[in-house]
């Protein structure tokens, strides 16, 4: 499916989720059989609960019914972002201080730690300031208590 469809699903859905609290993390539009499937990753700060997820599907659907971005039939799927999501920008880590995190720099240096604060140009991890800027990858560790 072209990315061009996910961008028009995007811009139709992202004003009504945006003036709800919700940021549009990622949006996909693939085929499934006849139909395409349409999926719409979602987040807010404070996290989301089972009723916020299905307060945004309602807002994605009315959004999509009085946009018509896609020709055809599709099945919407709209969801939270995993554990395994990348830390991308300064949200994605405001939103997990107190968690386990697993960075790589752009120099090659590894840091692991708990991420203690994190602001719009870089975070703290376990003392350690580290600038977005420097970042290649980084990721939340998934904890098993």
């Amino acid at each position: 499916m072209s990315g061009a469809a996910a961008t028009r699903v995007r811009a139709a859905v992202e004003p009504a989720l945006a003036g709800a609290g919700f940021d549009v993390e990622d949006v996909a539009v693939r085929a499934a059989g006849k139909r395409q499937l349409v999926q719409v990753v979602v987040d807010r700060d404070g996290g989301l609960s089972l009723d916020d997820v299905a307060d945004a599907a309602r807002l994605v659907s009315t959004a999509l019914d009085e946009a018509d971005p896609l020709s055809g039939a599709y099945v919407l799927e709209v969801t939270s972002p995993g554990v395994d999501r990348p830390l991308t920008e300064p949200r994605h880590w405001r939103r997990n201080v107190g968690r386990l995190v697993d960075v790589r720099l752009a120099g090659g240096e590894h840091v692991t730690g708990r991420l203690t604060a994190a602001d719009d140009t870089g975070a703290d991890v376990e003392g350690t300031r580290i600038a977005y800027s420097d970042v290649a990858k980084a990721k939340v560790e998934v904890e098993f208590s």
